[in-house]
């Protein structure tokens, strides 16, 4: 009692990069730079999408999604990682580090299945262009996002009670830079075999389940394609599809790599820059990706910067 009393008066001391102090600075201005880059371009993806009346439509309405979540995802973490790297304190509340862990397992839950979703809005627009507007109605949609929300909601519930759960006899050392769940497992003392077995399972069914269907639509989507007649349709539909084929390669490469492999393939810091790049750097290429190779939505934020500027120049003449 007196060991659970010292974690919950005293927090956790998360070690990240502290045996490289200099590392520390450089991450630190790199953090920001991409928090940075992170709000402002997932920001005005979704002003864009509001605004402009041609991109309500499904296919921006799961980006919508994706910049909001990424944005929720990003400040759950760098916040209390940049206070880390920037003072010689290195310790989180133990509240905090609860809440930390169960958003961080909720949000990267939601990501993982809302790319499914998002593969199976683009599956039906390329293979079934008649019916899309049908199958893919606003109701539907809206079901599909509280769906996976609610589910990743009780997939983190879950896992992290059971993890929040193990004794830790003491231990607060976390060797990571945020309240992750392997990192709480490691410090406990006891044999956790029953947990991690668990957290396998679960984990097949919320990232290999979801990169399976994402895997077959993309077939059917390359079959559709290969037949089209039209040259302008196929490199738009590849357009479309290769940007979210992009994102989706990027951040499973990364999940799969660091959570699906028996026992501890990859060294501390292999861990800790590879959850680096899927956590912090992977939220600030999506709108890039996005917006790079599609039209409509480059419009879209041109529109928007129109706006803005139009609107600063009224406030001038005001003044």
């Amino acid at each position: 009692m007196d060991q659970c009393n010292y974690t919950y008066l005293h927090g956790f001391i998360l070690l990240g990069f502290s045996d490289h102090p200099k590392l520390e600075m450089i991450l630190s201005g790199v953090v920001s730079i991409f928090y940075f880059i992170t709000l402002v371009a997932n920001t005005a993806i979704i002003l864009a999408s509001l605004l402009d009346s041609h991109l309500h439509t499904p296919m921006y309405f799961f980006l919508r999604n994706l910049s909001f979540l990424d944005l929720c995802f990003t400040t759950s973490i760098i916040p209390q990682m940049l206070v880390n790297l920037w003072g010689p304190e290195k310790t989180i509340s133990y509240v905090g580090c609860v809440i930390q862990l169960y958003v961080y397992m909720w949000l990267g839950s939601i990501e993982c299945l809302l790319l499914a979703v998002m593969s199976y809005d683009r599956f039906t627009a390329i293979c079934k262009p008649l019916h899309y507007l049908v199958i893919m109605n606003p109701h539907l949609c809206l079901q599909m996002v509280i769906m996976v929300w609610s589910i990743s909601l009780a997939n983190s519930v879950v896992l992290c009670t059971l993890t929040m759960n193990l004794p830790r006899c003491g231990n607060n050392l976390l060797d990571h830079f945020l309240c992750e769940l392997p990192a709480m497992v490691k410090i406990a003392c006891v044999d956790t075999t029953a947990v991690e077995m668990s957290v396998f399972a679960l984990g097949i069914v919320i990232v290999l389940t979801p990169l399976i269907l994402i895997l077959i639509s993309y077939g059917y989507i390359a079959k559709a394609v290969l037949r089209m007649k039209s040259k302008a349709g196929q490199r738009k539909a590849m357009n479309t599809c290769g940007s979210h084929l992009t994102v989706v390669s990027i951040f499973y490469g990364a999940i799969i790599y660091l959570y699906l492999q028996p026992g501890n393939s990859a060294s501390r810091d292999q861990g800790k820059f590879l959850t680096l790049f899927y956590t912090i750097i992977t939220p600030s290429l999506n709108p890039l990706i996005y917006t790079l190779r599609n039209k409509d939505m480059k419009d879209a934020l041109k529109k928007l910067v129109r706006v803005h500027q139009y609107s600063a120049k009224i406030k001038r003449n005001l003044k």
